[in-house]
């Protein structure tokens, strides 16, 4: 039985922050109390480490690890030297602990968390590591993987209305919080709910709570930002599966995903952005670039979609498996594994995608932009000014015509390097790659063209001039180079390896 969200009492939980603060329950404080090796154990569920560092030490700080982090039972004196605002018996009036003898217990994982640059604490459920049994359906997570990749991918101007749709605990909330007015969060879970409201008072914030499924919550409201790490994950709908509330939506197959691509654009004001992590079918003779296509249809939306793993179905039964604290070779394990298998195969499926996906409501009447790109290569963190770049980017070419790509004097940006390969002995390359340092580190290869106009982008010399004096040096068709020129432009520039004019 899943125990009671924390209690959302504003007082106590003022007295919980200030005793946090106090022993330096932060991530930088936590890491230094661990140290680089028990620290990066720990990261990949290994407690032990953790516990040994943190059994050397008698700060309030490593109590607080030790109780929270690593769902030790923790001395009940110790606990009060740890918490000496809150109490323990304010611990467990929030619904934080409960005592077991002369010892108290977790009840609810507490982490230090921190968000661009800002402190924060998540509470969440304790997972399998600390209770040593599998999750419950009603599992509320705390941060992980996915809340990170979606935080880091999320552009974050300054926006009046921001929707964080189906928060889970709230992590997203965070993020948001800086550049948004206001920001409301929703979710299908009241228990999830419970550990959001209690996470916003936690890290003095003012969020709108809302329940209820997916964007119900707001019909008819209007945003200029949407995040959302939604319940994405493809479950079997037999019995055999567990149902977390946390990953399934309770649709089959990537229905979920597929009804946010398609209805989430009427909650988007004019140049308003949506970004959500999903995964989707690929069936047998398909290309998944083909699905997504068919999801955007009629939309309106401009579309940048970066597909960043693909599973063959074993795989992704595995990994889903896993994820519920069940272990392969158990008959449990076996019986998921085989339900899952059985499910893609009714729909012929031949592999599962997973990516980020951002929507983008243009500002007025035109084609929208479709850009569906696979990139399983390593990418820079933060990556949301790159986001919110790369979206300019495609607007600007998507309202703009090849003549007007071809007017401006284009430069390369700082972070792009060039590289020659040649055969030992020759005298010309093989092979010229440009190499982009941040952003999505893409690579790409020059033709000769090319390669010439590439060595003239520094904003001196319009590209139609460039091409039509390389066309000439080449003894090629004008109109042939121009349109390689603008194609490599509209290619490079959408990812930010070349830049407009005074930008």
């Amino acid at each position: 039985m899943s125990t009671t969200p924390p209690r959302a009492d504003r007082a106590l939980v003022a007295a919980l922050r200030a005793d946090l603060v106090a022993a330096d329950f932060t991530v930088s404080g936590v890491g230094e109390l661990l140290g680089p090796m028990a620290g990066a154990a720990l990261l990949r569920d290994h407690l032990l480490p953790a516990q040994r560092v943190t059994a050397a030490d008698d700060s309030p700080r490593s109590s607080l690890v030790r109780l929270f982090s690593l769902g030790d039972p923790v001395d009940l004196a110790e606990a009060e030297r740890a918490l000496p605002t809150l109490g323990v018996d304010g611990a467990a009036h929030l619904g934080l602990v409960a005592f077991e003898g002369d010892a108290v217990v977790a009840l609810v994982d507490v982490r230090p968390y921190a968000a661009d640059g800002i402190d924060h604490w998540i509470a969440s459920d304790l997972g399998e590591l600390a209770t040593g049994r599998p999750l419950l359906p009603d599992h509320v997570l705390g941060f992980g993987g996915a809340s990170a990749t979606l935080a880091s991918w999320t552009p974050r101007p300054q926006v009046r209305r921001a929707l964080d749709l189906g928060t889970g605990c709230g992590v997203q909330a965070l993020h948001l919080m800086p550049h948004a007015e206001e920001v409301v969060v929703t979710d299908l879970s009241e228990r999830a709910l419970g550990f959001a409201r209690f996470n916003a008072l936690l890290n003095d914030a003012d969020w709108d709570v809302r329940a209820g499924s997916l964007l119900a919550p707001v019909a008819g409201e209007l945003f200029d930002l949407i995040v959302s790490n939604p319940p994405f994950v493809i479950t079997p709908r037999g019995g055999e599966v567990p149902l977390f509330e946390y990953r399934d939506g309770g649709a089959s197959g990537d229905a979920i995903v597929a009804g946010l691509v398609r209805t989430i654009g009427a909650h988007l004001v004019p140049g308003g952005i949506a970004q959500f992590l999903g995964n989707w079918e690929v069936r047998v003779g398909q290309d998944w670039q083909d699905r997504l296509r068919e999801w955007l249809e009629g939309t309106g939306l401009d579309a940048w979609i970066v597909q960043r793993e693909m599973q063959d179905p074993a795989e992704y039964a595995e990994t889903w498996a896993r994820d519920g604290g069940h272990h392969p070779g158990t008959a449990d394990f076996d019986r998921m594994y085989a339900a899952w298998l059985d499910d893609f195969a009714s729909r012929e499926v031949a592999a599962i995608g997973f990516g980020v996906i951002t929507l983008h409501r243009p500002m007025h009447e035109r084609a929208p932009f479709v850009d569906l790109v696979d990139l399983r290569q390593s990418v820079a963190g933060g990556l949301g000014e790159s986001i919110r770049a790369g979206i300019a980017a495609r607007v600007w070419l998507a309202e703009h015509t090849d003549e007007e790509v071809l007017d401006l004097a284009w430069r390369a940006a700082d972070d792009v390097h060039e590289s020659r390969h040649r055969r030992p002995g020759a005298d010309d390359p093989s092979r010229i790659l440009w190499h982009q340092g941040g952003g999505l580190r893409r690579q790409v290869e020059l033709t000769t063209v090319t390669a010439a106009y590439a060595s003239v982008c520094d904003g001196e010399l319009s590209a139609g001039v460039a091409a039509s004096t390389i066309a000439g040096l080449m003894g090629a068709d004008d109109a042939a180079v121009r349109a390689e020129v603008v194609a490599f432009i509209r290619d490079v520039a959408r990812d930010g390896l070349l830049l407009l004019p005074a930008t």
